[in-house]
Order: structure tokens, then sequence, then C-alpha cells
């Protein structure tokens, strides 16, 4: 009887821990929290000088431990400084890895797309939300014939996640990534792929272009103006007797 009853003991320990070990390892990324998460986009500020804000919102089950990645594509006709990146990573904590060296000066036209891991971070005033405002600058287009904005589209960004602490993620079919574990590590970590909604969207934003239609007036008016101002001076100083 007591050999009965420690063998169940032992079963039912073994059991428990097996049960820990699993939930510890899939690192509580397997609950049905995940189709709950939402990501939201946005564009701050006008002109040349935007904010990318992007916010993944988590369910209320979601891991406190949980870490997310926004890997970000950005077309050629806008760029991100690593300068202010930099002084901003001191100063609020944004985390942004870039994939290539960035040349601030090129024109769109002579300018590849920018590829970046975005590490967005909690929210204060909502603790489910996890927030990144990236700044982003519009590059200067060649003149159009008539129009004058540029209209730029910036695609959904793929979501990974992970969280500290885990042995191993997901195995198959969830697609698995190595990327830096974040902004201040560059480390490789595994990360794993969350398939957002079918429903996401492109976000736009319109830059200012020279209207090529103006260059013959623009060029005339300046002439004009030149002249003229030439013609004042050559005036007053024959009149004031300095020739």
């Amino acid at each position: 009887m007591v050999t009965k009853v420690l063998l169940c003991a032992v079963f039912l320990v073994v059991e428990i821990f097996g049960d820990t070990k699993t939930d510890e390892d899939n690192c509580d990324l397997s609950g049905k929290w995940l189709e709950s998460i939402k990501v939201t986009r946005d564009i701050w500020k006008m002109g040349f000088h935007r904010e990318l804000v992007t916010t993944v919102e988590c369910g209320p089950s979601s891991p406190e431990k949980l870490q997310t990645l926004l890997v970000q594509n950005l077309p050629r006709g806008v760029y991100i400084d690593p300068y202010q990146l930099a002084s901003l990573q001191q100063d609020t904590g944004l985390q942004v890895v870039l994939d290539s060296e960035v040349d601030l000066e090129a024109p769109a036209y002579e300018s590849n797309g920018l590829f970046m891991f975005v590490y967005p971070t909690r929210d204060l005033q909502h603790p489910r939300h996890l927030q990144a405002v990236v700044p982003i600058h519009g590059r200067y287009h060649r003149p159009s014939s008539g129009q004058g904005w540029e209209q730029l589209e910036i695609e959904p960004p793929r979501l990974f996640l992970r969280a500290n602490g885990c042995a191993q993620l997901l195995p198959a079919p969830h697609v698995l990534m190595d990327a830096p574990c974040s902004g201040y590590n560059l480390s490789m970590c595994k990360w794993m792929e969350i398939q957002l909604p079918q429903d996401q969207r492109n976000i736009s934003l319109e830059l200012p272009v020279g209207n090529q239609s103006l260059l013959v007036p623009v060029c005339t008016g300046t002439l004009l103006a030149t002249l003229l101002c030439c013609v004042i001076i050559a005036n007053a100083i024959w009149r004031h007797g300095f020739l």
C-alpha cells in the first residue's frame, strides 16, 4: 500500500513538472491570446519630417515578459537619420536597428529602400500596449508636371514575438527568424512570426514636390527681377557720381 502511494506521488510530480516545463518552453506563446493581437499605425506631423507610430495591442493574458519585434520596409522616398536615432535611444529609449548605411543627402531617385528592426516598448498609460514612434524624413523628388505632391506607400510590418527565459519557441509550422535581441543587444535571438490579419493596409503620406510647369515663369521672373535690380543699382551709382 505504501509502495503504491509513493509511486502515485512520483508520477504526479513528474506530470506536474512536465506540464510546467512544456509551458516554460513554449513561453506562453501558444495561447489563444495571440488571436487578439492588433497592430495599428499612424503618421504624425506634416511636411518632410514625420513620425511613423506603430502600436501593438496585446490581450490581458499575454506574458508579462513578452518582447515584440517589427520588421519594417520603407520606400526609397523616405529615410531614417541614424544620428537622430542614436540621440533618441539615449533620451527616450527608442530601439531601432538599421540593416545598412543611410545616405542622408541622396534624392529619392538615387536611393534604395530601407529595412529596419523596430522594438516597441511599453506604453506607461496603457500597460498592454507596446508602441514605437520612429522619426522618418522625406527625400527630395524630381519635379512633376502639374502635381504638387508625391504620394508614398509604407507597407505593413511583420510582427515577431519572444519572451525572456524561454527554452524554445513553438515548432513548425511557425516561422522562426534570427534577429538582434534588442536595440541595445545585437546578439542574435530566435523570434517567432505572428501572422497578422489580412486586412492590414498600407499607410500613405504625401510629400511636396516642385511643379515643372512653372519652370519657365519662375526663371523668367527671376531674370527680370535680377535685371531690374542691376538697373536700379547702376542708376544710383551714376546719380551719386561713384563712377
